[in-house]
């Protein structure tokens, strides 16, 4: 892929993502996306067939990420250290670059991410990331504290409303409600 092919479609998901955070996935066309970017549907089409591939291309590179912290997490051993490292591996990825817009997208859109084989792919990686946080306690309770584990890091994006909170201070405090929950994992009371 050339170049300018290359920051056609980083300019096309842009956009893309920018309209459906703005009026939502079932409400934005792919006409209005051509619109904004001052380019033909024809031209759109080269790079995209419909809104569904556009949302993929932003769940695929999630989920290489995702791929990448569940694989370095099976060769760690199933400590307290290594459910924090991973945490905060995975909240550093999520808060990086383009992706809290991404997570705002997935926020506003989760009726249609559950119908898309993207968002399938996405509930199946989560289920996958919060075993390897509860990997050796395989207590019913260790299973949820690992779910909330991230979705502490998820909801920090929309629970979390004091006007002026930096990205940094929403990473900050997710990673302290998460670390309250990892630390009751594999604790034997």
């Amino acid at each position: 892929m050339s170049e300018s092919t290359g920051g056609t479609r980083q300019r096309i998901q842009a956009v893309a993502l920018e309209l459906f955070t703005e009026q939502g996935y079932e409400k934005t066309s792919l006409r209005e996306i051509a619109e904004r970017l001052n380019v033909t549907k024809a031209a759109l089409y080269y790079h995209f067939k419909s809104k569904d591939e556009i949302v993929t291309s932003f769940v695929d590179d999630r989920l290489r990420r995702m791929d990448e912290l569940i694989a370095w997490a099976a060769e760690q051993p199933a400590t307290l250290a290594t459910r924090r490292a991973l945490i905060a591996q995975y909240a550093d990825a999520m808060f990086a670059g383009e992706l809290p817009k991404v997570m705002r997208f997935f926020e506003q859109n989760q009726t249609v991410l559950k119908s898309l084989a993207a968002g399938q792919q996405m509930r199946d990686r989560m289920m996958r990331l919060a075993g390897e946080l509860s990997r050796g306690d395989d207590s019913p309770a260790a299973q949820l504290r690992a779910a909330l584990t991230l979705f502490a890091v998820h909801s920090s994006w929309f629970a979390v409303r004091a006007p002026g909170v930096t990205d940094e201070e929403r990473k900050k405090i997710a990673l302290e409600v998460a670390d309250e929950l990892l630390a009751k994992i594999g604790d034997e009371r």
